[in-house]
């Protein structure tokens, strides 16, 4: 099987994991920066090339694609889809996980449970979007933001009021979100192809009044009710995605999915729970392309009606396959 990698660099440490894992089972892959693919539309399928050189046929294409290049990569990964090459997570998918506030409305309206969520425009109603989502501590999230920069925690009034200031007047789109700092759990869930492979708890730092999720936070692997689980795997499913790490708000029994994440860091998630992500997800990879040979749909490989029945039959454990 020859697979493609988009990605801007092969030694990103997820990127770097999938290829181990890719040409350990025999296959041939590559990474390619999309920034510098090239695509030439003739009324046809059209023609992708790479460093104009033009690209060989593959079989299946792993888009790693970073918020800062997610309009040129998006285009990319949808030529891909024209010339009907499978996708782990298809345009569509991406753009959706990654408008935060649509995303919530798709979960909302399809019945997952979301925590209380606000768009703040205007940061004289800071009091107002306070007491809506429950009041602080409060999640701030900007609605094209990247994950490691985009989001941050405010644990009282005047923190969040310095928030807003600050972003809204640099022009950004945001949401006000509710966070539960001690009767909860943040946690974080590895879906891939409809199954629930791995979770973990994150564990902000203590005595700071702002940090993004991401970087201020540990992770600690933990164990899946059945209910979160359900959750988590019908997100993605939601999303239309076949990889995905889903973040739920667990406050008393009750998961309510605050993020799907399209490209999920691979490393720091195996680092934690000891299971291997990489494996599963060329697993993946191999059966949409067997899906293909047998005739199955060239739009995502006909995938989504098997993610349902895998959500509902899915019992394995959380930190194992």
């Amino acid at each position: 099987m020859r697979l493609y990698i988009l990605s801007r660099s092969e030694t990103i440490p997820s990127t770097k994991r999938l290829v181990e894992v890719a040409k350990a089972r025999g296959h041939k892959a590559r990474v390619l920066d999309p920034l510098k693919v090239e695509i030439a539309l003739d009324g046809n399928a059209g023609q992708i090339f790479y460093k104009r050189q033009k690209l060989a046929a593959c079989d299946v294409v792993i888009p790693r694609i970073a918020q800062s290049v997610n309009v040129y990569g998006l285009a990319v990964l949808n030529q891909f889809a024209n010339a009907g090459v499978a996708l782990m997570n298809d345009a569509n998918g991406i753009g959706q996980a990654r408008n935060k506030m649509r995303a919530l409305q798709l979960l909302s309206a399809s019945g997952i449970a979301v925590p209380a969520t606000v768009l703040a425009r205007d940061p004289k109603d800071i009091k107002a979007m306070v007491n809506l989502v429950g009041g602080v501590p409060v999640v701030v999230k900007l609605l094209q933001g990247q994950e490691k920069t985009g989001v941050m925690v405010c644990e009282t009034l005047q923190s969040l009021e310095a928030a807003l200031e600050a972003v809204l007047g640099l022009g950004h789109q945001i949401i006000v979100q509710q966070y539960v700092k001690k009767t909860g759990q943040d946690l974080r869930v590895f879906v891939v192809g409809g199954r629930a492979l791995a979770a973990v708890r994150r564990i902000p730092r203590p005595g700071r009044l702002a940090h993004t999720l991401l970087r201020g936070a540990r992770l600690e692997k933990t164990t899946l009710t059945e209910a979160q689980r359900r959750a988590a795997v019908e997100a993605t499913r939601l999303m239309g995605l076949e990889v995905a790490a889903v973040d739920l708000l667990d406050v008393r029994g009750t998961p309510k999915v605050f993020e799907v994440n399209a490209s999920p860091a691979i490393a720091p998630m195996e680092a934690a729970t000891g299971v291997d992500l990489a494996t599963p997800i060329i697993e993946r990879a191999e059966a949409l392309v067997a899906q293909r040979g047998k005739g199955g749909s060239r739009r995502r490989s006909g995938s989504a009606s098997k993610v349902v029945a895998s959500a509902r039959t899915d019992r394995a454990p959380a930190n194992g396959r």
